[in-house]
């Protein structure tokens, strides 16, 4: 009994963890009625180098990871095809940078509701973790506490 034990242990201890990512202070921002588009914020931090590579929601027909960029003087929002998330740093997705979308909305997210979404990690080797979360909806006027707020997309 004891070699098979020994054997588990050795075996378990040799196969990769996957990263462990922290989600923090997730939230969505309401909608008016008709409104197809809404974004999601969050802090993300991992313990070992991964990557953001996709969000779903059911209450979206298509989410994607976006950034915020100059062109000139013109700021510029762009799909992205994912988002580094260095070992030991906090990634903040906000309003006026890097963010999630959301859009073709099936309803209109209101003020209270509760938003799941299943944000996705890659890490080094291709390893996937799924993380579901449900983000509270804040107003309209939400500015994540003061931060800057998020323009029309």
């Amino acid at each position: 009994m004891k070699k098979i034990v020994i054997a588990l242990a050795v075996t378990l201890g040799s196969l990769p963890a996957l990263a462990d990512v922290t989600v923090a202070d997730a939230w969505v921002r309401a909608t008016v009625p008709q409104q197809k588009v809404t974004g999601a914020f969050m802090r993300l931090t991992s313990d070992t180098d991964a990557r953001l590579v996709a969000v779903d929601s059911p209450v979206a027909g298509v989410v994607e990871i976006h950034e915020m960029v100059m062109d000139g003087n013109v700021m510029k929002m762009n799909a992205i095809p994912g988002l580094d998330l260095p070992a030991g740093t906090t990634v903040e997705l906000k309003p006026g940078a890097h963010h999630v979308m959301l859009m073709d909305l099936k309803q209109q997210v209101k003020d209270g509701d509760e938003v799941p979404l299943k944000i996705v990690v890659e890490r080094a080797g291709g390893e996937r973790q799924t993380i579901e979360i449900t983000a509270p909806a804040r107003p309209l006027n939400a500015s994540a506490g003061g931060r800057m707020q998020h323009g029309k997309h």
